[in-house]
């Protein structure tokens, strides 16, 4: 007889259906604690990316009210300027304390800059009250702003990288719920009726916790995570590379001052709008923060970034109707276009630099160029090295290019130039860096230290019974600054150098981009005894009008025109009526660039004054200048 297998009695059956039940059901509280888990999680991320906009917004408008207490000294922000500090200051204190481990460190150095700025402001607002508004600006400029400067971009990194990393635990967080949804469907197959409903439940509980998170609270757009999260999820699912739209309200900084907070909420909520009309319904429009909009195209038709800025800059032309104010506004655009595997964060921060370029341009539209990031890049690293080299002072030094009478052996002077010994580049041409410089308020720093630096050799050279004048280039926005002359008075002094030992050298483009301002400028500056000399003459769109008023010792002629004057009949026509203009309105006249005999003798016969270039001299350390200057002339012949 066939033994047969024992049945399992009903009993046992219950209790294996039982474990069974209980592991499927453990299984789902097991996920649904970490589903809850998660969403706290994110809901607390969510509330630091609130938390570090906050911080960055704080920042921006303690900036704006330290120059809006210039603008107006008698004003509410000057009351109101402590309090906004200490507020910025507790939020970016609060940021420090929240920050991952990775960021902790840089955090950190953001608030005790902040914390540093306290003893500034006081002092800037105590200048202010007794109406030194010059030693105010220079607070501002050489304190405040650099300080801000560093405070702004450090904590747009710190927000950036915080950001993704938010972005990447939704990503995380999401895979998690794919797999508590598979587990749900398992037991909905077993009939367990309750868990499918708490995975319904739980799966609405986290829509609306995403919404919330995702949704800026002021205009009801997406934020910019959410925006980020679009951009990336666009990424993936096409073929074609999306477009980014970058919007900035030009101007509301100035309503957000002049009318309060509440009428800057309604500008940005009808922006918002008036936005949101002006696209297809398949586009996204996403507040950004502060007044930064962004706009995901949904496809790629080539120009249609384009015709939405003329769309939008026809919209702004409307007034805005907020109650009992009117207000007018423009934008400026700018959009790029993802690129493959790109960051979803890096074409919103490209968009955003072509929207600066079209800022700074007043052009109202640019379109990124991806050429362009690898300069952008490298100007910004060599902003930072020249920084830390004005900070430090070993690598940064003055040569000095004699210049001599034509047809004579006296040397008349030299002009001092800069040159900059990099750490691990060598030599960088100033061709290179002082471009670099003059995008920045560094330039004036830069300017000041060669002005000092110069004034000092001028001293040694003056006390060794050698007085030589010694000329500095002057870059344009440190001459158009008011508290120049002031600054030109104050280092003579400190240098104890007379005024006519010093002349400063100023370029067709730099009278030309303000010659009113240049005009009272350069009259101040005369009146210190200081000479003033036009440099680079011919290259530029100079009026003959202002030449005539400008008050100007000495006229410099391009070497685009002396270098080939012999060769080309055209430039030295340029070059003899250059003298001839120069010597009716009681000028010296400089030829630069000088690199031959022929070309030496040819401006000694129309009369030329002044002789530079490597055919007298090129350009040296100071004690070769003053080997040089007790030395009889020897003509340099090379090239």
């Amino acid at each position: 007889m066939r033994s047969q297998r024992p049945r399992r009695s009903p009993r046992a059956m219950a209790v294996t259906f039982g474990l069974i039940l209980a592991l499927l059901s453990g299984l789902a509280v097991l996920g649904s604690w970490r589903q809850s888990a998660l969403v706290r999680q994110l809901t607390a991320d969510a509330d630091k990316i609130d938390a570090y906009q906050e911080a960055i917004y704080l920042s921006q408008r303690e900036m704006e009210m330290v120059q809006a207490v210039l603008n107006d000294p008698n004003g509410a922000e000057r009351d109101e300027l402590l309090t906004l500090h200490d507020r910025t200051r507790t939020s970016i204190e609060r940021l420090a304390a929240t920050v991952a481990d990775e960021h902790r460190g840089p955090a950190e150095v953001i608030a005790r800059r902040e914390a540093d700025l306290e003893p500034i402001i006081r002092t800037y607002i105590a200048q202010i009250s007794r109406n030194d508004l010059d030693a105010a600006y220079d607070t501002l400029e050489e304190d405040i702003e650099l300080n801000q400067d560093a405070i702004a971009a450090n904590l747009r990194i710190i927000v950036t990288a915080e950001s993704t990393e938010y972005q990447q635990a939704r990503t995380a967080a999401e895979n998690d719920s794919r797999t508590l949804l598979w587990g749900t469907v398992a037991i909905f197959l077993l009939g367990l009726a309750v868990l499918t409903l708490y995975g319904l439940s739980a799966r609405a509980h986290r829509r609306q916790i995403d919404h919330l998170a995702a949704t800026d609270t002021l205009t009801g757009l997406p934020n910019r995570a959410a925006f980020v999260a679009a951009v990336g999820a666009a990424q993936d699912r096409r073929e074609e590379s999306p477009t980014v739209v970058a919007v900035n309200l030009d101007g509301f900084r100035d309503v957000n001052d002049r009318f309060g907070h509440r009428v800057g909420d309604l500008l940005l909520i009808e922006a918002g709008r008036r936005i949101a009309a002006s696209v297809r319904e398949e586009d996204i429009v996403s507040r950004l923060g502060g007044d930064d909009f962004a706009i995901l195209l949904a496809d790629a038709v080539p120009g249609l970034d384009e015709t939405l800025a003329t769309r939008l800059h026809e919209l702004f032309l409307t007034p805005f109707a907020l109650g009992d104010v009117s207000v007018d506004l423009e934008v400026s655009i700018g959009s790029a276009v993802a690129q493959p595997e790109q960051d979803p964060s890096a074409v919103l921060v490209h968009a955003d630099l072509a929207l600066h370029d079209a800022k700074q341009n007043r052009s109202g539209f640019r379109r990124f160029d991806p050429a362009e990031i690898q300069g952008y890049a490298a100007r910004l690293t060599m902003l930072g090295d020249l920084r830390r080299a004005l900070e430090h002072g070993d690598q940064l030094a003055l040569h000095y290019q004699p210049k001599y009478a034509l047809g004579g052996t006296a040397m008349t002077g030299v002009e001092a130039l800069a040159r900059w010994t990099h750490p691990t580049r060598g030599a960088v041409s100033p061709n290179e860096f002082v471009p670099v410089l003059e995008t920045t308020s560094l330039i004036h720093e830069f300017t000041y230290w060669a002005l000092r630096t110069a004034l000092r050799q001028a001293r040694e050279w003056l006390d060794a019974g050698r007085p030589l004048p010694v000329s500095v280039n002057i870059s344009t926005r440190t001459l158009l600054d008011p508290g120049f002359p002031d600054r030109v008075a104050g280092e003579l002094v400190s240098a104890g150098v007379p005024g006519h030992l010093l002349c400063i050298e100023i370029t067709e483009y730099t009278v030309m981009s303000d010659p009113d301002t240049a005009v009272r400028v350069l009259r101040r500056i005369r009146e210190l005894g200081v000479k003033t000399s036009l440099d680079d003459y011919g290259t530029g769109y100079s009026s003959m009008a202002y030449l005539k008023t400008l008050p100007l010792d000495e006229l410099k002629i391009d070497r685009a025109f002396v270098s080939d004057m012999i060769a080309d009949p055209g430039s030295l026509a340029l070059v003899e009526s250059a003298v001839t203009l120069g010597h009716k309105l009681g000028l010296t006249v400089v030829a630069e660039g000088i690199e031959d005999v022929a070309t030496a003798d040819a401006l000694t016969t129309i009369g030329c004054d002044i002789a530079q270039g490597y055919h007298y001299a090129r350009p040296m350390p100071a004690d070769e200048v003053t080997r040089l200057s007790a030395a009889p002339l020897v003509m340099d012949r090379g090239a």
